[in-house]
């Protein structure tokens, strides 16, 4: 009896072992920004191909492009658009594949204070920029007339340590509307930060934020949201103060998708139109447009899956779906995708 157990155990561990076996295992690295619905999008996608497993890892975008383009992974992510001369080091064209539509937030931890307060571009930008010190100075007691700031409270500003696309995102922002950040600090992945503290991922800019009273950093909106942290309304172009919202971001969209360059690579931060919120990004999933067949033909089947069923997942996530429009593109620019066999 014992030795028959033992061979029916022997023959079931090693049927078990040959379903593992025949799994077929992606990898991804990138973005933080997206991680909450990429990781909705993979465990989703296991219902649909079960086969097929998808390996995230959320180490930003700097990261991201970086095993991305040593062979590392089999995709990569990033909300800053590679370079060119980043895309020039492959030896194959790369394809930015938009998915999504977030937002920065410019989040807080000021004690006593739970309104949502107002910040205009000038004052965003002093605040990062070390000019404005504390939370009483006379700028952010103008904007917000109604809120009790505490007296000397002083201000700690958190940033990202890492090569991230939030940062890059934020950063555009900035620059955008003040040339002198734009001349002095720049915009990208990752600069020198004139003050403040740095944190590793969203995450870590999440967790300095609630345990530094008085701090002020950026996160995408999802991660706020997840952590009940105060967001800001910005004051956009046509003179509004606008709250970080799915619908926010659209409006923001809006504008670029007449003009959309062929490659997708664009920004939308302090984007013209009425309702649109400032601080704004598409982010996009790097795909090698030749890949080998085993891989290859699975990645493109998730790619159109995400265009699709993958789009209603957004929303329920504070992110916005594609527009139909622009849908229609990406799934042309995802038939272009070479499968060598």
């Amino acid at each position: 009896m014992k030795s028959l157990r033992f061979l029916l155990l022997n023959a079931l561990l090693a049927v078990s072992v040959s379903a593992m076996g025949s799994d077929l295992l992606i990898n991804g690295a990138g973005a933080s920004f997206p991680y909450p619905l990429y990781s909705k999008w993979f465990s989703e996608y296991t219902n649909v191909e079960k086969s097929v497993k998808i390996n995230y890892q959320s180490i930003g975008s700097g990261g991201g492009i970086r095993q991305f383009l040593a062979g590392t992974t089999d995709f990569g992510a990033s909300d800053a658009p590679m370079k060119d001369e980043e895309l020039a080091k492959s030896q194959t064209p790369i394809l930015h594949i938009p998915t999504t539509l977030g937002a920065v937030a410019v989040t807080y931890n000021i004690p006593g204070v739970k309104e949502n307060i107002q910040l205009t571009a000038e004052v965003v930008v002093d605040i990062f920029a070390g000019k404005i010190k504390k939370w009483d100075d006379e700028k952010i007691l103008k904007l917000n007339p109604k809120v009790k700031f505490p007296k000397g409270q002083y201000i700690i500003v958190a940033h990202r340590s890492d090569g991230s696309g939030t940062t890059s995102v934020f950063t555009d922002y900035l620059a955008n509307v003040s040339a002198e950040w734009g001349k002095k600090y720049g915009k990208g992945k990752d600069i020198k930060w004139p003050t403040g503290l740095g944190g590793k991922g969203n995450e870590g800019v999440t967790g300095l934020i609630r345990n530094n009273p008085g701090a002020i950093g950026y996160v995408e909106m999802t991660y706020a949201m997840a952590n009940n942290l105060q967001m800001a309304l910005v004051k956009n172009k046509a003179g509004e103060f606008i709250l970080p919202s799915t619908g926010a971001v659209s409006k923001a969209a809006a504008g670029a998708l007449a003009k959309m360059p062929a490659d997708y690579r664009v920004s939308i931060t302090n984007s013209d139109g009425k309702g649109a919120y400032p601080i704004s990004a598409f982010t996009y999933l790097l795909i090698h447009q030749k890949m080998d067949s085993k891989k290859g033909k699975e990645i493109v089947k998730f790619l159109k899956w995400a265009m699709g069923p993958g789009q209603k997942l957004a929303s329920p996530l504070h992110y916005s779906p594609l527009p139909d429009s622009l849908i229609a593109k990406v799934n042309k620019t995802i038939a272009t995708i070479k499968i060598e066999e």
